[in-house]
């Protein structure tokens, strides 16, 4: 084996730059490729570490440039992606579930064995270091003789209630077990050897577009050994638990593996009057110890070791310290099936019919359509393609898969997928169009960044729709370009924005500069351009966890953006579309800009008292100090200059921080007047369809 150990990532999706961060911090490896079927996306994450880009596992394997891979593809591809690697002679790592399948996991072993190469599964929180120690308890007795263990992934998982839909986690109820029960169920082999299930529920369902129902929350009864397991999956609104509490003879430990903490409840030797206090001094010396532990580590890194990331570090550590050793029994293939395994004896108890996926409505005819949706599969996007629809119209869905939330609208909705780089392809795809709406958003991380990636997807999107004659543009900005800072300022389209805007979030700023592009594309070349800039956008599908009103810590607590009494510019989901729609069709909107914002009657605290009221469900909120947060970001945006060495870097002002409060009321007339628009201006009503209608907690 070479040195250091040379590794390639397969797939560079969100997971991988985990992988490859925690990869550039092992001792005796080094990032050496990316290898992805989006050759762009590839480049992008190799550049970052200095590896090799390639277009294809097979490029990747024939360039000889690596001794080991990590598999963070979809799940349902990872066995002949791993099998194809292993026999080409390269260790192999798989982001969990390694397989869909135990049977495929034995497929993966044995081609291990054929091969001489390694197998290891991804079950990355067994290398936290918090759980090294619970083991270590486990194991020396400290716990005494334990009895029974419960493992808990409680968890809010946002697409199931607001999408996107076509993720492979969504495609069965089955998948998403598959995906979250790794974790608990790698704990579990490990504590205690191979599971047995005696019973599974499910329960919470949730209804998918298409009336297509997923549960939320899965219920396993086990045992290990003597050892009986509780294991629990939930993905609604709740309180972030991620946990493993075991009871034993001597003592009750619980992991936080989130936080990467461990506290044991333990009885001592005092008298009665003593002993309960004692306890309770105990723990609390235990919770400080664990939270001065993790702000030393935090601090220490800047915040770039959570206990996440340290996972990912103490699995690189185990496996890759051993290669030339036996595996550890953490990260081995035998663990690997015997979790799977237990996960496949955990479904084949659920009845059938709670597996089983709603049939898609039968086509009878191919759609023709005559409006293009980008961004149809997301909060605003969905709506609208559906009010298109209901308006008559046919629609084409651009996605970057081949499939949408549209199951039930098979004759009115195609989806296809385009780059949004691709100019000829998106010129090809929006010919016979009459209208297309851009409803497309890239988060840049720098400026640069943003100009490729939005502004430069703006310019191509625009210049597609010249090509292929489509009659109007509707491009979506946000309102979160306006300076809205002065509480006695009122925003209306002729405000405008400022030349400069380099002290502005780079969202802001990016957003601001495509509308700036592709107006002066209006004026020089005739694009059919409108512009919309929807408010704070509410209803079925949205989140509760709305970062357009504060700053959420899980789903109970939520610091609003100022003080929280100024009244937002909220606005109902459907009514943007609405609005949308009239900008397409009338006349008058051509080259014009509009403020979709509803009318005043919510501050940030009424929002949260009208939740508790229609819930019952009372959030932790607190307003924010904006000048001790643009203080507190100016420190970190020094630390990132000159500790971590970050360029490109922007510092928002004061003046946007303040923006976010949304202290400055808009005016909301000129839609109004030009368009007919009338968003909904009943307070009852608008709780109930932007508030209760919306599903929040999942249940």
């Amino acid at each position: 084996m070479s040195d250091p150990i040379r590794v390639g990532l397969i797939g560079a999706g969100y997971i991988a730059t985990w992988h490859a961060e925690a990869l550039r911090d092992t001792r005796g490896v080094t990032v050496a490729a990316v290898a992805d079927t989006s050759r762009a996306a590839a480049e992008g994450l190799a550049a970052a570490f200095g590896a090799q880009a390639f277009g294809s596992v097979d490029e990747l394997i024939e360039s000889g440039t690596c001794d080991a891979v990590h598999i963070l593809t979809p799940p349902h591809i990872h066995k002949d992606i791993a099998i194809q690697c292993l026999n080409a002679g390269l260790h192999v790592t798989v982001e969990k579930p390694v397989a869909t399948s135990a049977d495929d996991t034995r497929a993966m072993t044995k081609a291990a064995e054929k091969s001489g190469a390694r197998f290891h599964p991804g079950h990355n929180f067994l290398g936290l270091p918090s759980y090294e120690r619970l083991k270590d308890m486990v194991t020396d007795g400290t716990l005494g003789r334990v009895s029974s263990a419960e493992l808990t992934w409680a968890l809010p998982l946002a697409p199931l209630r607001s999408g996107p839909y076509n993720l492979w986690l969504l495609r069965e109820p089955r998948n998403l077990l598959l995906e979250l029960g790794p974790h608990l169920m790698a704990f579990a082999v490990d504590l205690f050897g191979p599971v047995t299930v005696e019973h599974t529920i499910l329960s919470k369902p949730v209804d998918l577009p298409g009336d297509d129902t997923r549960p939320q929350m899965f219920r396993i009864l086990a045992r290990a050994g003597d050892v009986d397991l509780n294991i629990t999956v939930s993905m609604v609104e709740s309180v972030d638990d991620r946990s493993v509490t075991l009871r034993g003879s001597s003592g009750r430990a619980r992991l936080d593996f989130a936080a990467d903490t461990l506290v044991v409840d333990r009885e001592n030797t005092s008298d009665l009057i003593v002993n309960p206090l004692r306890r309770q001094l105990d723990m609390s010396a235990q919770h400080l110890r664990e939270g001065m532990r993790n702000l030393f580590v935090q601090t220490k890194s800047l915040n770039k070791q959570s206990a996440y990331g340290q996972s990912f570090r103490g699995m690189n550590r185990a496996i890759y310290g051993n290669l030339d050793k036996p595996a550890d029994p953490r990260f081995s293939a035998e663990a690997a099936v015997q979790v799977m395994q237990a996960l496949d004896d955990a479904l084949a108890l659920v009845p059938a019919d709670q597996l089983a996926v709603a049939a898609p409505a039968v086509k009878t005819r191919d759609p023709k359509p005559t409006a293009m949706v980008i961004g149809g599969t997301g909060f605003i996007g969905r709506a609208l393609t559906r009010a298109l629809v209901a308006q008559g119209r046919d629609v084409r869905v651009l996605s970057r898969g081949k499939t949408g939330p549209f199951p039930d609208l098979p004759d009115q909705v195609e989806t296809v997928g385009v780059s949004l780089k691709d100019r000829e392809g998106l010129t090809d795809a929006m010919r016979g169009m009459d209208v297309v709406f851009n409803l497309a958003r890239a988060m840049g991380t720098s400026w640069e960044d943003c100009l490729i990636n939005d502004v430069g997807v703006a310019e191509t999107i625009a210049e597609a729709a010249m090509g292929a004659g489509v009659k109007r543009l509707v491009y979506t900005g946000t309102i979160a370009s306006y300076d809205m800072s002065d509480p006695n300022v009122k925003i209306t389209e002729d405000l405008g924005f400022p030349d400069d805007m380099t002290d502005r979030n780079l969202y802001a700023r990016s957003k601001a500069e495509c509308e700036r592009r592709l107006m002066a594309m209006h004026k020089d070349r005739g694009l059919p351009l409108t512009i919309a800039r929807p408010g704070i956008v509410i209803g079925p599908g949205g989140p509760l966890q709305h970062w357009g009103i504060g700053r959420w810590h899980g789903a109970g607590a939520v610091r609003i953006w100022g003080h929280g009494n100024n009244i937002l510019p909220f606005v109902l989901n459907d009514d943007v579309a609405d609005g949308l729609i009239r900008m397409a069709e009338d006349d008058a909107a051509l080259g014009e800009d509009f403020n979709l914002v509803g009318e005043p009657m919510m501050s940030g605290r009424d929002y949260f008292a009208a939740i508790h009221q229609v819930y019952g469900a009372k959030l932790r909120v607190s307003g924010s100090n904006l000048n001790l947060l643009f203080a507190a970001d100016a420190v970190k945006h020094v630390l990132k200059k000159h500790a971590l060495r970050r360029t490109g870097l922007t510092r928002p002002s004061l003046a946007d921080w303040k923006s976010r409060a949304h202290f400055s009321p808009f005016v909301n007339d000129k839609p109004k007047t030009m368009l007919g628009w009338a968003p909904e201006a009943d307070r009852s009503a608008f709780v109930e369809k932007g508030i209760k209608e919306a599903n929040l907690f999942g249940f």
